[in-house]
């Protein structure tokens, strides 16, 4: 009888190590790195199995107050480390190589915009090749694959991704040369000569070169449910903005942000992956968890105003930061306002 128990208990047991395996494709990291299989004591399947809560719904007649402002979480900030973890890596090959049991914000968002499930917005108009406005926090350029496909089958989405991904890197204007030391020409059908430049090369951004995550905001007061509620509408990864001498050498000059995503459709992504947790490794929440409870630290460097500017062209430095608190105070104070007599 007791052989009977063992034999159903190691049967339960394995076909659940199956099952979970299975389901989470697109979610995790899981602690079952083969069947049968445990890492840890116990299966961690809360948060790469569970549904994501959706948000209340909310009347244009019932939003009495609201204020659009844009933010910035700077990953250099112990606090934020959480969403940062540069624990991937572009091997020597090219390959990127994922780790199997932490995983950084980034890399979640990598994963699922080669995939094709989250859907990229360009940072400023494609057809004016960076040269214009940077708007994207608007959504008006999506760089989509065709339907059913992804980056690994349509090669013509790879390559317009490639510009909101990676980076070119060494000087092109240095002729390859022959054996005499001349510069080297191929001739084109037309008969003309064409001279031929050294390539560049590629370099693919991972989780170590991202710095801050820029969140476009919506700020309201719902008189149905008398709260002060936000919602996030938009994210965008960014990263720094470095220039070549002409010695080959880099220097920062700035950020520029990656590309820009829509956040209620990031949700569903974010909702079933895990996010480290320092102080308990048996309380580990998920992405979306982390930006409902807004574990994070941000700082304002925009809000809706008549001149559409940002607080960086009349406010640097400290001032610049006392003017993004004056600011988190404001709304705060609607709330409190609404609640006095």
């Amino acid at each position: 009888m007791k052989s009977l128990i063992y034999s159903l208990l190691a049967f339960l047991f394995l076909g659940t190590t199956n099952v979970v395996a299975q389901e989470v494709d697109g979610a995790g990291p899981i602690n079952v790195p083969s069947p049968g299989i445990i890492d840890g004591v116990f299966i961690k399947s809360n948060v790469i199995t569970k549904k994501m809560v959706p948000y209340e719904h909310v009347r244009e007649a019932d939003a009495i107050w609201s204020k659009r402002v844009f933010e910035y979480i700077d990953l250099r900030e112990k606090v934020n480390h959480p969403l940062y973890y540069p624990l991937d890596d572009i091997s020597p090959s090219g390959v990127w190589e994922r780790n199997e049991s932490r995983l950084s914000l980034f890399t979640v968002i990598r994963d699922h915009v080669m995939n094709g499930d989250l859907t990229v917005f360009s940072p400023y108009d494609p057809l004016t090749g960076g040269t214009g406005d940077w708007d994207g926090y608007q959504l008006k350029y999506p760089i989509e694959p065709e339907p059913g496909l992804s980056w690994d089958t349509d090669p013509e989405f790879r390559d317009r991704m490639f510009y909101y991904l990676g980076n070119l890197t060494g000087a092109t204007d240095e002729a390859m040369t022959d054996q005499w030391g001349d510069d080297s020409t191929i001739v084109n059908p037309d008969g003309s000569e064409e001279i031929v430049y050294w390539p560049q090369d590629t370099a693919w951004y991972t989780s170590r070169d991202i710095i801050q995550y820029r969140m476009k905001e919506d700020w309201f007061f719902d008189k149905q449910r008398s709260v002060l509620d936000v919602r996030i509408i938009a994210i965008a990864p960014v990263v720094y903005k470095t220039e070549e001498d002409g010695n080959g050498e880099a220097s920062i000059s700035g950020m520029k942000e990656l590309f820009w995503l829509y956040f209620p459709h990031c949700r569903f992504v974010f909702n079933n992956y895990f996010v480290y947790n320092e102080k308990n490794d048996a309380q580990w929440m998920s992405f979306d968890d982390l930006f409902w409870k807004r574990r994070f630290n941000s700082v304002i460097y925009k809000q809706s105003n008549s001149y559409d500017r940002k607080i960086e062209s009349y406010r640097a430095g400290v001032d610049a930061l006392y003017e993004s608190e004056a600011i988190k105070n404001e709304i705060r104070n609607i709330e409190h306002d609404v609640w006095s007599f």
